[in-house]
C-alpha cells in the first residue's frame, strides 16, 4: 500500500470530524466553539455549564446534535451501499437506487400520505415506516424476479430494477394526481429530502437499521475484490457468489430504505462518494468501503450545513443540495469516461 493510500482513511476520518464540528457549531444561529467542550464537560459531570452558555448549549443539544448525528449515520450508510453496489455489479455508475429501493420507498411514503388517514394512530412514524417497508418490498420483488437455478443473476436484477423503478414512478405519479393541495405539499417536502424533522428518539432506529447494516457491508470487502475478476473467477477463488450477492443487496437495501424513510430522497451520495475515493487511489475494497462510509457521512453533514445556511432563515431541501453537488460531478465523470 502506497504512502498516499495509508493516509487516505485517517485523512477522511479527520474530514468527518471537521464536518461534524462544523455541523454542530455553524448555521443561522452561531454556537461559540467554547460551548461544545463546556457542554461535553457538563454532560460527563466534570464541570458545570456556565450560565452564559445555557442558550447555545440548548441549541446544540436539542437541534444540532441529533441532526448532525443523523446526517453522519445516513451519509455513511449511503456511501457504503453505493460502493458495494458498484463493486457488486462491476459498474461505476451503479448506485443503491438502481435496484428500485428509493423508488419503492417513495411510492409507499406517498401512499401513506395520500391514503393513510386510517393509520393516523402511528403519528409521525407513519410515513417512515411505510417508506422503509416499501423500499424493502421493491428489493425483495427484484430479488424474486432475478433468481434462477444457479442463484441470483446480476443482469436480470438490473433489468428488474429498471422495471420496478418505472412501475413505482407511475404509481407515485398517480397518487400525486389523486392528492389534495395539502398532501401535494407534504409529498413535495418529503421527496426533496430534509433533516429538519429529526428527533433524538430516531437515533437508536438509525443505528440499528443503517449503521449496523453498513458495518456488516464492510465484511464484504474481500469477496468484492474477487468479484472484480468476474463471477467464475470469484467462485474459483473460494467465494460463495450467490450468497455474497444476496447479502450485499439485502444489507444495502435495509440501510438505504431506512435512510430514505428518515429523511426523504437524498440523491447522488452513493454514486459520487466511491468515485471521489477512487480518484484518490482507493481501488481495494478493504480501503474503499470504510472510506466511502466516512466520506459519505462527511459529505451529508456538509450538505446539510449548506441546506441550513445558504438561504437562511429559510432552509433548502437536502436533496437539492446533494443533487447540485452530485449532478455536475456525474456529468464530468461521463465526459472523462468518454474521453478515455
Amino acid at each position: 500500500m502506497t504512502a498516499s493510500r495509508r493516509v487516505l482513511l485517517p485523512g477522511v476520518a479527520l474530514l468527518l470530524l471537521a464536518a461534524l464540528a462544523a455541523g454542530l457549531l455553524l448555521g443561522p444561529a452561531r454556537v461559540a466553539p467554547a460551548t461544545l467542550p463546556a457542554w461535553l464537560a457538563d454532560r460527563l459531570g466534570w464541570a458545570p455549564l456556565p450560565p452564559s452558555l445555557l442558550g447555545e448549549a440548548a441549541i446544540l443539544e436539542a437541534i444540532r446534535l441529533p441532526r448532525a448525528l443523523m446526517a453522519a449515520i445516513i451519509g455513511g450508510g449511503l456511501g457504503a451501499a453505493g460502493a458495494v453496489m458498484q463493486g457488486l455489479f462491476r459498474n461505476p455508475l451503479a448506485d443503491p437506487g438502481l435496484i428500485g429501493v428509493s423508488a419503492g420507498a417513495a411510492l409507499a411514503a406517498v401512499a401513506a400520505i395520500v391514503l393513510g388517514g386510517g393509520l393516523a394512530g402511528l403519528g409521525l412514524w407513519l410515513v417512515p415506516l411505510a417508506a422503509f417497508a416499501g423500499g424493502l418490498a421493491a428489493t425483495l420483488l427484484g430479488l424474486a424476479l432475478s433468481r434462477d437455478g444457479a442463484g441470483l443473476d446480476a443482469a436480470t436484477l438490473l433489468l428488474a430494477g429498471i422495471a420496478i423503478n418505472a412501475l413505482c414512478a407511475a404509481g407515485t405519479g398517480l397518487l400525486v394526481f389523486l392528492a389534495d393541495e395539502r398532501q401535494v405539499r407534504d409529498i413535495t417536502f418529503w421527496t426533496l429530502g430534509s433533516l429538519a424533522g429529526v428527533r433524538l428518539a430516531q437515533l437508536p432506529v438509525a443505528l440499528l437499521l443503517i449503521a449496523a447494516p453498513a458495518l456488516a457491508l464492510l465484511a464484504l470487502a474481500r469477496p468484492l475484490n474477487s468479484f472484480l475478476l468476474g463471477d467464475a473467477e470469484a467462485f474459483f477463488l473460494g467465494e460463495r457468489v450467490p450468497q455474497v450477492r444476496l447479502a450485499a443487496v439485502l444489507l444495502s437495501a435495509i440501510a438505504v430504505s431506512a435512510g430514505v424513510a428518515l429523511t426523504g430522497l437524498v440523491a447522488f451520495v452513493g454514486l459520487v462518494v466511491p468515485h471521489l475515493l477512487r480518484l484518490a487511489g482507493a481501488r481495494d475494497h478493504r480501503l474503499l468501503l470504510p472510506g466511502s462510509a466516512l466520506l459519505g457521512a462527511a459529505l451529508l453533514l456538509l450538505a446539510d450545513l449548506g441546506a441550513r445556511s445558504l438561504a437562511a432563515p429559510a432552509e433548502l431541501p437536502l436533496g437539492v443540495v446533494t443533487a447540485l453537488i452530485g449532478a455536475p460531478f456525474f456529468l464530468w465523470l461521463l465526459r472523462q469516461g468518454r474521453s478515455a
